[in-house]
């Protein structure tokens, strides 16, 4: 492949194999609300035109239908607007909570460093909005409105990005959803603290003891999901009764439930059961493999699983449809276009989210609170700012509480549907003018293999004139790294002397305390020409690295025990170690294993058929394999 061919290729990405790049749920989780923005923006449509219909009255009527819940002596009665608002959006934002819940524990925001820019960046989307807001309409009822401009509707943030922003946005989207994410938290706190009724002392005291069962039990390893939503209904019943806004209560609920890496035990046990079930299909059988399979899996990803599609294309859908509705007949649309209120809004979501957002971002990174993410450029960030000015959801669920008068709330409802209009306009433009003026095309990590293949430095397997190259950068405790072993062994059967097969390092000592060790083992082992020796017993010993283990492998292949502890705790080795570290960031690896197949990035399944089919595809001379086909070459020395 030619140099330029190879650029190509990474600036010119097919977009569902840049989503690959991102972890499962982070991935799934920026799909469903991309996907929901058309819903809602029909939702939006059909309210609008309903109101504006000769049956607008049936909208009101509609809405404003008591429903009622009776248990006993209790009863909870609310109009139909009441029970989507107070009841079904507190769904919404407990999945926003568990979402966070997950990226903060084992997610992409595991690194609080990581936290720092988007806090910053959403509180400035918060205090600049309002205070342009307040500057148009500094008292009175209209004042009360402020909180109108806090939000952004991630849905249709997403949404619109995917129609006017980069053709591969990976990066930006994971960056401003850790800034959309906070941007709720804050938006939730004010309407639970601002725009809540007289607090009711007991029912706050219940909220509060069910939250910290929630944050108990997670604690403990409680893996019934039943149980926590048992008690999330108790808090929200609480909350609604404390007289603080309901949603509040989805929030804490959320982010209470805590999430966590499978262990691998329960990985194991949940295979072994299916392997049961498919060697002995009975009732009882299925169910204890499925009960394996749940106990591996957090209760926060469960419920995650559960609610997320729900949530983005029916409860929000329907909350447009119950909000959306302003009937703009009679001059309301002329009158509103004079108001401050409507230009309060507009002003403070397209206008102070931009320069809040924009600013909070590109601000704190020069003064070294943090950089931005690896492939997304200043006038990106500008886009994505104008974009967070598309408030709907949670704007419009203020509006629904902060005003007294029905005027001011149907103004503020115009604001918010037009500064969506602009804001969006405004984000295409500056993505426009970034890719035009500043090369800004794309917002994703390198797909390229930075430094080439070196046969005096790397350790390959196979010949080094081979015409198919497979680089692997991986981490000797990573128990996914452990089963690749075998794949990397199939493919190289398969293949023979066609490939050339090289390992690098890759280790995550945040997640894996003994990796950096083990590497230096590795690296030592391989100065006395032992490197792959050492590399099957690290990944045939993953459990077993302490640094008295690796001097037992030492002895057990044949090395100079001491020359390997003093190469060991050399600088050298170190760091090569290093090098390669930085040579997996520069190329775009973030986790374990990751491939590089002739020089690119390998995306998605890395089975041994997908790395052939790749391997075969990306050779462009040499005719692709069939999935299952096998090579007829002989196996190459040495074992992966």
């Amino acid at each position: 492949m030619t140099p330029a061919a190879a650029t190509d290729s990474q600036t010119r990405p097919r977009r569902n194999h840049l989503l690959a790049q991102l972890a499962l749920p982070v991935r799934d989780f920026l799909h469903k609300e991309a996907g929901s923005a058309g819903l809602l923006l029909a939702a939006t449509v059909l309210a609008l035109v309903w109101a504006n219909s000769p049956w607008s009255s049936s909208y009101e009527q509609l809405w404003s239908t008591q429903v009622g819940v009776r248990v006993g002596n209790g009863n909870l009665l609310m109009d139909l607007r009441h029970w989507v608002n107070d009841g079904l959006m507190v769904i919404f934002f407990l999945v926003i909570g568990l979402e966070l819940r997950r990226e903060v524990s084992v997610g992409e925001l595991t690194d609080r460093r990581g936290l720092i820019v988007p806090t910053i960046a959403a509180i400035g989307g918060l205090v600049v909005p309002v205070a342009l807001y307040l500057a148009l309409n500094p008292s009175g009822d209209a004042a009360n409105g402020w909180g109108v401009v806090i939000g952004t509707d991630t849905a249709f943030l997403f949404g619109t990005l995917a129609l006017v922003g980069p053709t591969a946005s990976t990066q930006l989207r994971v960056f401003l959803l850790a800034i959309t994410i906070v941007d709720d938290v804050l938006a939730v706190s004010v309407i639970g603290l601002v725009y809540s009724e007289s607090v009711n002392v007991g029912a706050l005291l219940v909220a509060a003891m069910c939250a910290g069962a929630l944050a108990l039990l997670g604690r403990l390893g409680l893996r019934r999901t039943s149980v926590f939503v048992l008690i999330g209904v108790v808090l929200w019943l609480a909350t609604l009764k404390s007289g603080l806004h309901p949603t509040i209560a989805g929030m804490i609920a959320g982010l209470t439930i805590a999430a966590r890496i499978p262990e691998r035990s329960d990985v194991e046990r949940a295979a072994s059961l299916f392997r049961a079930f498919s060697q002995s299909p009975l009732p009882s059988v299925g169910r204890s493999a499925k009960l394996g399979l749940k106990r591996a899996v957090s209760v926060n990803e469960r419920l995650q699983e559960d609610l997320h599609a729900s949530t983005t294309l029916l409860i929000v859908p329907i909350f447009a449809l119950a909000n959306a509705g302003v009937d703009l007949r009679g001059g309301l649309l002329a009158e509103a276009l004079r108001s401050r209120v409507t230009w309060g809004v507009v002003l403070g979501l397209v206008l102070g989210k931009l320069v809040g957002v924009g600013v909070g971002t590109l601000g704190s990174i020069r003064l070294g609170a943090g950089t931005l993410p690896q492939g997304v450029g200043k006038g990106q960030v500008l886009g994505g700012a104008a974009l967070s000015g598309i408030g709907f959801t949670v704007s419009l669920l203020i509006v629904g509480l902060a005003f007294d008068s029905s005027t001011n709330r149907d103004h503020a409802t115009v604001g918010v549907l037009l500064a969506g209009v602009l804001s969006a306009a405004v984000g295409a433009l500056i993505f426009k003018a970034a890719a035009v003026v500043l090369g800004e095309r794309t917002a994703t990590r390198p797909m390229l293999l930075v430094r080439p293949v070196d046969p005096a430095r790397d350790h390959i397997l196979g010949s080094v004139d081979a015409p198919l190259t497979l680089v692997e950068y991986a981490d000797f405790e990573c128990p996914f790294c452990g089963r690749a072993t075998g794949v990397v062994r199939e493919v190289r059967d398969r293949l023979g002397d066609e490939l050339r097969y090289v390992f690098r390092h890759l280790p995550l000592p945040d997640v894996h305390l003994h990796a950096e060790e083990s590497a230096r083992a590795a690296e030592a082992a391989g100065a006395q020409g032992r490197f792959w020796e050492m590399h099957d017993e690290l990944f045939d010993h993953q459990d077993e690295l302490e640094s008295e283990d690796l001097l037992g492998y030492a002895a057990a292949i044949g090395l100079d025990v001491e020359r390997f502890a003093r190469d060991m705790s050399g600088d050298g080795l170190a760091g090569r170690v290093r090098e390669d570290v930085a040579d997996a960031e520069a190329s775009g690896a973030r986790g374990t294993p990751t491939f590089f197949i002739n020089g690119h990035r390998h995306v998605g399944a890395w089975d041994a058929d997908h790395l052939i089919e790749a391997l075969r595809a990306h050779a462009g001379t040499i005719a692709p394999l069939r999935l299952g086909e096998h090579a007829s070459s002989p196996r190459n020395g040495g074992a992966a």
